[in-house]
């Protein structure tokens, strides 16, 4: 059945505008970008296939290009809309930012800092430098390494801060290919630069981790130092 003929409170367009984006699934926003199935599939259909076969909506946006293409009913057009919604997002969560709204609740800053990470490649370490009001003065990437380690200077990290003149700072890094989970590395670069915060009187707020599918956030998680 095509999706033109289900009840309207069903169609995913109808549904999140009468009900809102959070009332919708994955596939169902997924859908609402690529506009159009198959014949042998309704947009919804197509949507689900896609998810199914990738995992999550995580995996499909970040697989290769032509890993994408290969699926059944996705073609240039479709692709593009894929991508486009995924700048979308991180554009609204980078201009948000850009006008003062502050960083007052966990879910934005793992939103945001997902965006800028997701689609890395290599693992990265990026430094979100705030003001006294948390709101968001410099968001840069420091220190690149490979698929699975990159190494993070203490000293240049907080040389980084304090050229910001931020009073508090956020650190976030990525997993490419594993889930959020910290390693020993992760837990000791934490507390070292907590220790070192300290010291010139900048607060480390937190250090998010982005998994291939996951998000970590060490104070909510109650992980050292924030326990």
């Amino acid at each position: 059945m095509a999706i033109k003929d289900w009840h309207e409170d069903e169609r995913p367009r109808e549904k999140l505008l009468k009900f809102g984006a959070s009332h919708l699934t994955d596939a169902e926003i997924l859908a609402i970008f690529l506009r159009t199935g198959t014949k042998q599939q309704s947009a919804i259909e197509l949507a689900r296939s896609l998810i199914d076969n990738f995992g999550s909506l995580a995996e499909l946006v970040a697989a290769p290009k032509k890993t994408v293409l290969a699926c059944h009913g996705i073609g240039l057009a479709k692709y593009a809309q894929i991508l486009a919604s995924l700048e979308m997002g991180k554009r609204y969560l980078d201009s948000q930012l850009k006008t003062g709204t502050a960083l007052t609740q966990s879910q934005l800053v793992k939103d945001y800092v997902t965006t800028q990470l997701r689609q890395e490649s290599r693992e990265v370490f990026a430094v979100l430098c705030l003001d006294s009001n948390l709101r968001l003065l410099d968001y840069e990437v420091l220190f690149v390494g490979g698929i699975d380690s990159c190494a993070v200077c203490i000293k240049q990290t907080l040389r980084h801060a304090i050229s910001h003149c931020a009073r508090h700072i956020i650190v976030a890094h990525n997993h490419p290919q594993n889930h959020a989970t910290p390693s020993t590395q992760d837990q000791e670069i934490t507390q070292q630069l907590s220790n070192a915060c300290s010291l010139v009187d900048i607060n480390l707020l937190d250090h998010i981790i982005v998994g291939r599918n996951d998000v970590l956030s060490f104070a909510e998680s109650k992980q050292p130092p924030f326990d």
